[in-house]
Formats: C-alpha cells, structure tokens, sequence
C-alpha cells in the first residue's frame, strides 16, 4: 500500500511540474523573437526637433530624419543636441526612446570658435 501511494505521489508531482513548465515557455521566446530583430536599441547623436506635438531626431551620423513615438520624453529638449538611447524601427521611419542625454556644445561642431 506504501508503494502504490508514494507511486501515486510521484506521478502527481511530475505531472504538475510539467502543467507549470509549458505555458512560460511557449510564450517569452516567440515574444522575445518577434520583438528583437524588429527594433534594435541603438545609441543615437543629434538634433532634436519639434512641430507642435510632433518631434522628430535628425540623426549627426546620416543626416536622416526619425519620428519620435514618445515626444513626451524630449519635452525641454527641442533644438538640443543629444544622444539618445532607442529603439529604431527602420521600417516606420521611427525612433521609442529610452534615455536622452544632453550632448556638450563643443562635440558639435569641434572647433568652431569664432569671435
């Protein structure tokens, strides 16, 4: 009788551990996977710009404009020269950004005092 409640047992634990096991880890990698190779998070340097409600990041490196997604973030930021931490959907034209940074105003341009 010992037996056959300790098997009892055994085959109850197992079968709960793999009822827990399945359901994370079905759902985090295909979540994971879809998000990653979508937008990249990127460190950014350039120019912030803003037209009305809409902002937009004129990247130092390209020249190439981006939409912000999240203007709330670079709020006292407009005109500023930055680096930005964030996510780069290249197939939106757009930019989610994580961190702005204030950039020195001699990184600009390196140089250019003239008086």
């Amino acid at each position: 009788m010992k037996k056959v409640m300790i098997c009892l047992l055994a085959v109850t634990f197992a079968m709960g551990v793999t009822a827990f096991a399945q359901p994370e880890g079905t759902m985090s990698p295909t979540q994971a996977d879809q998000m990653a190779p979508k937008a990249p998070l990127m460190t950014l340097n350039g120019k912030i710009k803003a037209d009305g409600d809409k902002y937009s990041f004129i990247n130092d490196k390209d020249g190439k404009s981006w939409d912000v997604m999240n203007p709330e973030t670079l709020k006292g930021h407009e005109g500023h020269h930055v680096q930005l931490s964030a996510h780069v959907y290249a197939d939106k034209n757009a930019i989610h950004v994580m961190s702005v940074k204030m950039l020195k105003a001699d990184a600009m341009g390196g140089g250019s005092m003239s008086h």
